[in-house]
This record gives C-alpha cells, sequence and structure tokens, in this order.
C-alpha cells in the first residue's frame, strides 16, 4: 500500500470514529421507545412520535454485510406490526453493499440533513444573554408544540421522549410579550459534547435574530457545564438553518439521508 493510500485510510476511520460517536450521542439524546439491533443495524422504533430520527433502522458499520434482503424483509414486517412504513436512514456507516442493493430495488432517498459541528472554544458567544433554563418539562413540551405548530395529539409522544432522555438537558423557551412561546431549544450535554436538538422559531418570527439569540444561549449554557464541541442536525433544504448555524462557526461533519421501498416515500 503506497504511503497516499495509507493516509487516505487512516483519514476514513479517523471520519468513522467521528461519526459513531456522533450517531452515539444523537440516539442518547433524542431516544426513540424501542431500540434493538439486527447485527450492527440498530432499529429505531416510537409509536407515540412519527419522526423519522426514532422511526428507521440506522447501519453502523460499513463491514455488516451478510443476508441484506432478509434483514430488511424482517425490518419490514417489524415496523408494519408497529404501524410504521419501514425507512432506512443512510449515513456514512452504511455499508455500501447495503446502498447498492437499496439503489437496485428503487428505493427513493428524502430529507437529506446535515450533521455540523463546532469548536466551542472558538466561537464567539460573548454577546448571548444569560438565561437559565425552564425546569418544567411539561411547559416546555407545551411550547414545543405550539412553535412547531404541531397537533396535541403529539404531546403524550413527545412528553414520553423528554422523560427518556438521560444525558442533561437544557430547556429553552422564548416567549413574546404576551407570554406566547415564539422560540425553542434544547441543549442535550453529553458528556464535552452539546446537542442542539427541537430548534425552533415560530414562523411570524422568524429573521429576527430570535434563533441566534437562542442558540447562542443555549451554546452558553452549555460552555458553562463544560461542553467543549457543539453539534446540530439540520434538514439539507433549510438555508436558514444552515446561514444561522455556519454564522455562529458550525460545518459540516457528515451528511445522512432516508431511503424508502418504492412506492413509499414518506
Amino acid at each position: 500500500m503506497s504511503r497516499s493510500m495509507a493516509i487516505t485510510e487512516a483519514e476514513k476511520l479517523k471520519q468513522f470514529a467521528v461519526v459513531r460517536r456522533l450517531e452515539a450521542a444523537g440516539f442518547r439524546a433524542w431516544p426513540a421507545t424501542q431500540t434493538f439491533f439486527d447485527g450492527t443495524w440498530a432499529v429505531r422504533l416510537t409509536r407515540s412520535f412519527p419522526a423519522k430520527r426514532l422511526n428507521s433502522i440506522n447501519p453502523l458499520d460499513p463491514s455488516d454485510t451478510a443476508d441484506i434482503p432478509e434483514r430488511l424483509r424482517r425490518a419490514r414486517r417489524t415496523f408494519a406490526e408497529n404501524g410504521r412504513s419501514v425507512i432506512v436512514r443512510q449515513s456514512p456507516l452504511a455499508p455500501p453493499a447495503l446502498v447498492e442493493h437499496l439503489d437496485g430495488e428503487g428505493w427513493s432517498r428524502f430529507a437529506e440533513s446535515i450533521v455540523m459541528t463546532c469548536d466551542l472554544g472558538k466561537v464567539d458567544l460573548s454577546g448571548a444573554l444569560e438565561r437559565i433554563p425552564i425546569r418544567d418539562p411539561a411547559r416546555y413540551v407545551t411550547a414545543s408544540l405550539a412553535v412547531h405548530q404541531r397537533p396535541a395529539s403529539m404531546r403524550s409522544g413527545l412528553a414520553e421522549i423528554m422523560q427518556s432522555i438521560r444525558p442533561p438537558c437544557g430547556m429553552f423557551v422564548r416567549e413574546n410579550d404576551d407570554c406566547v412561546p415564539i422560540a425553542v431549544a434544547l441543549a442535550i450535554q453529553d458528556n464535552d459534547l452539546a446537542g442542539l436538538l427541537d430548534v425552533a422559531v415560530a414562523p411570524d418570527h422568524q429573521r429576527q435574530g430570535i434563533g441566534r439569540d437562542l442558540v447562542s444561549t443555549a451554546l452558553r449554557y452549555s460552555m458553562h457545564k463544560g461542553a467543549k464541541s457543539g453539534w446540530v442536525q439540520v434538514e439539507a433544504d433549510n438555508e436558514a438553518g444552515l446561514s444561522l448555524y455556519e454564522r455562529i462557526g458550525f460545518r459540516e461533519a457528515y451528511r445522512y439521508v432516508y431511503r424508502a421501498p418504492p412506492g413509499e416515500a414518506q
């Protein structure tokens, strides 16, 4: 093997290590009701909440290529039994053989997302306000549903997810003068990592600097708690969100995309 090939392989292994760590942090930050493994495929299911991350197959080892068609058939039955359509979350850890199989079977690609990271020691948060996170999960759930414009029927599912988060969680809510929620964010502290989740600003209050203010406040809080790096997942077509995080100092670490069987695009 040439020196250039060895460097390339070393860089690939380093990237896989980063991806594995961030994937594990993401699983802990937004826990599914059920997670079981078929080989190194993490199968996540949550009947009470429809989020794709909580209801997907997540391959975690590029070398795990055994019995791909049969494992997909088993997963499809399991998802159907739980009232879900099967989807695969294809990250850089997905085996190339699995990707080739999905391509050959005509599985669609949708909802491409970008995982971004930043070195909190290099981010300028000097203008961030000191806000104490709220302590009432029920209040946060109410605010999140309102800001995201989600139906009240999702309340119990979101509450269940919030109760299942094991790492320390900072819950941030921004309200207007009438005490109506206009922005929300979660800061999940996992050792030296700070994950930003559920970040949203109500449509009537976007492009006013509220999102940047809330994100900066959450990151500042996480730094005080010992976080060294921040991470966030943003859909690739969310231009406003990508611009916000890039201005703060986040950079792309890797991407993932969801795959669905022919005729079952989500």
